[in-house]
């Protein structure tokens, strides 16, 4: 599955401008970053550095279990080889698994005046660690792997100015389910952002160009993640004030069987926006994970819900689709044919047919009267097998959640532990299936006919056996799809009414998506960015998709 998210979860908003994360410290050094330290230099990367006495099983990385890795002075730290790259490509980046804090133009060497050529840098040779402001350390100890830019400047040696970046990527080992290669965490803490281009990406005064990137790549050309915003002026102070922890300053992400999980998926959440598409759910999509409507906008429809989340309910005058009947309230009803309505209706003053004890009541939106009570649009319904009722209709929570392959599955839009691991045993009458959920003894390795599914005690039954679906939808093949027969009949020119079949009520609402949580993915692949909200909200108190970034490649400076 391709994997590439634009980082927009939860985006938090520090409440005080200039906000930061504090550093870890006390690793020893000079600093207090570790006594590791890499040489004064541009472009330059540190030896291989073996990963084993932290991880002794590697990192699983994506596709990849890796056990060593370079620590790049551009702000990036790389697997299988070294990267000197100094201006961001946009991910996916071919063949360079990489971990990107922030990837830009950093220069750690001093200045040594003016030449015949411009700006004269003085750098050091490997293996030596002068320390210092400017500097980049790294630590490593069980379980983690620390690395430090410590108030860094930007190309060309721009140490003379005080705008500097200091940052932290640190490394976390969680233990694996499965055991072999490590799972672990990433994090991001971002102290202090005061610049975001070098000179030879086009940057003029460290702002400008070709900003920084934040993420990282899979290096397989599919697999990425990139914090929002990269590759675009703002990016520092996004990576300073925002968060998708609620944290500013601080990103964190898990990587669980190489796979890049997205926090808090799964989670209800508010988007923010008008109608059904105000319930959202926390979702690995387009480029990060966002708070994405649970329901999408759609053509309007007669159910007191405002479908196309234009602020208006039930507003068009064919929504009933019967030149007979007309949207009250969120039913459609017949207009009374000489005073008189169908079997179980009664006429109203207004001349509408509508349910005994509903003729004078007024429902919120999103609610309809039946029997003199206002409901939710939820109420009574009873889903199809593996389907839940959010906002009027019966949807598939899990269709488009990733879950850690190896560890965990999805069961009612949330991600949990499979049932074939220690301490996650199926409950009396149940066995563990092939996909790591829990069935009935009986369907264990049953396989069901389409359009039917596997209950205890009885086999292969219809899907749509006990469905209840929502107003205007029938139930078929195991789902809750549109009924739209709104059509006079008889000499009352009463509404088609429904049969016995299961799950037939009120022909008055529309389509929906084939019961699937809406996704982003026009590539196939997923892509991560916060969630709880579509953008920026304060941290006191993830609208994403794959943005179309410029990428100019700029012309370098000689170097010296």
């Amino acid at each position: 599955m391709r994997f590439g998210f634009i980082f927009s979860l939860f985006l938090f908003v520090a409440s005080v401008a200039g906000a930061q994360a504090p550093l870890l410290s006390g690793l020893g050094g000079e600093r207090g970053y570790g006594t590791r330290c890499l040489h004064r230099n541009d472009d330059g990367s540190s030896p291989v550095i073996d990963l084993t006495p932290a991880f002794p099983a590697g990192l699983r990385f994506f596709d990849t279990t890796h056990t060593s890795v370079y620590v790049n002075t551009n702000g990036n730290l790389t697997f299988s080889r070294s990267l000197s790259t100094f201006t961001p490509r946009a991910f996916p980046v071919a063949a360079q698994p990489m971990i990107a804090p922030f990837w830009a133009d950093i220069d750690t060497r001093t200045y040594a005046g003016e030449g015949t050529f411009g700006r004269e840098c003085t750098s050091e040779t490997s293996g030596t660690c002068s320390g210092g402001t400017n500097s980049i350390w790294w630590h490593l100890e069980e379980g983690r792997m620390i690395v430090t830019w410590y108030e860094t400047a930007y190309y060309e040696c721009w140490d003379t100015v005080p705008e500097r970046m200091t940052f932290q990527l640190i490394l976390t080992a969680v233990p694996s389910c499965g055991g072999g290669a490590t799972d672990f965490d990433v994090e991001f803490r971002y102290n202090q952002c005061e610049w975001e281009t070098g000179d030879a990406s086009s940057g003029e005064g460290g702002f400008g160009g070709t900003p920084a990137q934040a993420g990282f790549d899979a290096g397989n050309s599919r697999d990425y993640v990139a914090i929002m915003g990269s590759r675009m002026n703002g990016i520092a102070n996004r990576l300073c004030t925002m968060s998708n922890v609620g944290e500013a300053g601080v990103w964190r992400f898990q990587i669980r069987s190489g796979t890049v999980l997205c926090p808090e998926a799964g989670e209800e959440c508010n988007t923010g926006m008008q109608g059904v598409c105000g319930e959202g759910v926390t979702q690995c999509v387009g480029m990060g994970t966002s708070c994405e409507p649970v329901v999408p906008a759609s053509d309007e429809r007669c159910d007191a819900l405002d479908n196309d989340c234009d602020g208006s309910v039930d507003e068009g005058d064919a929504i009933c689709g019967s030149a007979t009947a007309v949207c009250d309230r969120g039913t459609c009803v017949d207009v009374c044919f000489e005073g008189g309505c169908p079997e179980g209706l009664v006429c109203t003053d207004a001349g509408r047919c509508v349910e005994p004890g509903c003729d004078d009541i007024e429902c919120p939106a999103g609610q309809r009267c039946r029997a003199g009570s206002c409901v939710d649009a939820c109420d009574g319904v009873v889903c199809p097998d593996g389907q839940d009722c959010r906002a009027g209709r019966c949807l598939d929570l899990c269709a488009d959640l990733s879950c850690d392959p190896e560890c965990s599955v999805c069961d009612g839009g949330e991600c949990v532990a499979r049932c074939n691991l220690p301490g996650n045993a199926c409950a009396a009458g149940e066995l563990c299936g092939s996909d790591g959920t829990c069935v009935p003894t009986e369907c264990s390795g049953v396989s069901c006919e389409p359009g039917s599914t596997c209950r205890a005690g009885r086999g292969c039954v219809d899907a749509c056996e006990g469905a209840v679906c929502p107003t205007g939808e029938t139930c078929m093949m195991g789902a809750c799809v549109s009924n739209m027969s709104v059509m006079p009949g008889g000499d009352d020119a009463g509404m088609e009414t429904d049969g016995e079949d299961a799950g037939l009520v009120e022909p008055d609402a529309g389509p929906i998506d084939g019961g699937r949580i809406p996704t982003r993915r026009g590539d196939g692949g997923c892509s991560c960015a916060a969630a709880g909200v579509p953008s920026e909200t304060p941290v006191a108190p993830m609208a994403l998709g794959a943005l179309g970034l410029g990428f100019v490649m700029a012309r370098r400076r000689r170097r010296r």
